[in-house]
Order: C-alpha cells, then structure tokens, then sequence
C-alpha cells in the first residue's frame, strides 16, 4: 500500500458559512431513508420475542468564529465514560427511544413555535410524507432529549438540518437513527456521569488524508455480544490530537455516520489507508457493559 500524502483532498470551501449550510440541508433533505421501515423492523422483532433496540443521535455541528484561531465548523463529539458501554469511544451525543416519553415531546415539537424545525430543511422533511416525517420528528426528540440530559445542550439552540440513513449494530441488536444539528450558540458543556468530557473536531481535518489509518480490534471472547464476532478485526479509524490534548481515535459506527454525512454533502469518500498509522485496541468484558455490570446503554 503506497504512502499518501498530507495534503487536502476533496476539500469544499468551508468558510463560507451560510453556503455550507445551505449545502448540508439540500444534501441531506434529498438522501434516501428508511426510518419507518428500520422502526417497523424492530417492533416486529420485538413483538417475536426478540429484543432490539432504537436509538436517536445527533451528529453536531457549530460555526466557531476565528478569535486566535481559524473560523470554521467543528464537530461536536462525546467521549464516553468508563461507566457506560463502550468506554472512551467517541460518539454522537443521543441515546434510547423512550417509547411513551419521546411521542409525546415530538408532538410539542411544533414548526414556527420552535427554532429547531424551520426553512428548508423542513419543508424537505415535509416533502417526504407525513409518516417519515413523523419519523424524523420522534429520533430528532430523542436525540435532543439525550443531549440535554448527556452535555445539557439547550434544544432550542440547535437548528435541524436533515436526517441521515439508519445504521444497524448487529451485534448490539440496535438500529441508529441519526440527525444532523447545528447549534447556533457558543454554549457551556456540563456533561453528566455517561460523558467524559467533549470532543471538537474541525471540520477541515476530516478532509486530510494523513489523519486516517487503521485500528486493529481484539475482541476477548467473555464479552457478552448477543452475536458471534471475529476476535480480531481491522477497522478504519480517523486520528485526532486537539490543542493541548491527546489523541483521540474515530472508529466504529460513529466514523461510519460521520463519514457517511460527509460522502452525501460533500462527496468524499474514506481515502486510501495510511498503512504508517496503526494502532491496537483491546475489547474487554466491560466494553459490552460499563463499569456498572450488564445494561442498556
């Protein structure tokens, strides 16, 4: 595998703040979904006897003004805690459908009574049928009502800008029903005991190819996935160093929400490995549960 380069690939103009926006929500309001389908899916698993699980993220985005550094869009990640499952990933912040709680907070989630659903970006929701919009509308409650809870992130300082496909976890039985946010404000993180501390990644340097590489997963065999997995396996991790920080390892669904997003605004795709950057990581029995024994993250 041959050595790549550190420079740019594919890299939009993305100081232009407004056109990005507006690029994100016509990229997003057009992508194909199938969030009925996948939540149908699970209630009929369910009602089998079987046990899946739906959960609402929402991948945040938030336009820093450049005071001693350079303006631009970061991502806005969690780190996870050691008490939750997998400990010390980065993810998007959200969590478990409440199935009487997050109905009930979607209906008061009224267009032009909120600054959450508006624009564009709800009328392309709209445009999709009431039952996918409704769809949108309960994952996008979901998602928003963990991060209240998670990083006490106000809802009503994010603005929606459309949904992105669902991604399955086999062997967690769950579906990932993700959204995509921008919050409008500079806001003060309070994370509660599931978050670590908060993770920004400029957006810029998703688009550097040295930045990728690959991790190599051993997974301990009395960890208590519900499925049968390889017990080693690699996978293609981003590497991030914020100012000051340590290296933080993208990998697993949330690289594969992340990178997915970018491919359908964007039009980038995962770039050749960097065979020079590899590094190990070890899945113990805990990474399945936490530090508090068998739950439901």
């Amino acid at each position: 595998m041959r050595k790549m380069s550190a420079t740019l690939i594919h890299l939009p103009d993305l100081s232009d703040k407004e056109g990005v926006i507006d690029r994100i929500v016509e990229g997003l309001g057009r992508v194909p979904i199938d969030y009925v389908e996948r939540y149908e899916f699970i209630r009929g698993r369910n009602e089998a006897g079987d046990r899946w699980l739906a959960a609402g993220v929402i991948l945040l985005l938030h336009y820093q003004e450049g005071i001693g550094r350079e303006s631009g869009f970061v991502l806005q990640l969690i780190k996870r805690s050691s008490e939750v499952p997998q400990p010390g990933d980065l993810s998007c912040p959200g969590g478990m459908l409440h199935p009487s709680v997050d109905p009930f907070l979607a209906r008061l989630m009224v267009p032009r009574l909120t600054p959450i659903l508006q624009g564009k970006a709800l009328s392309l929701a709209k445009a999709r049928g009431r039952n996918t919009y409704e769809s949108l509308s309960l994952f996008l409650t979901n998602a928003l009502r963990e991060a209240w809870e998670e990083i006490r992130l106000n809802p009503f300082n994010v603005r929606f800008l459309g949904p992105l496909p669902s991604r399955e976890l086999y062997v967690f039985s769950r579906i990932i029903f993700p959204v995509v946010g921008l919050v409008n404000r500079p806001w003060r993180f309070q994370p509660n005991w599931e978050v670590e501390r908060i993770v920004e990644i400029p957006l810029r340097a998703l688009f550097e190819r040295a930045n990728y590489g690959t991790l190599t997963v051993e997974i301990e065999s009395t960890l208590p996935f519900r499925h049968q997995v390889e017990p080693v396996r690699d996978f293609p991790c981003f590497f991030y160093t914020p100012p000051g920080g340590r290296e933080e390892v993208l990998w697993g669904a949330t690289m594969s929400i992340v990178m997915n997003f970018l491919e359908i605004v964007f039009g980038f795709t995962l770039p050749e490995i960097n065979s020079n950057r590899v590094v190990r990581k070890s899945l113990r029995p805990d990474y399945a549960t936490g530090n508090h024994g068998p739950s439901s993250p």
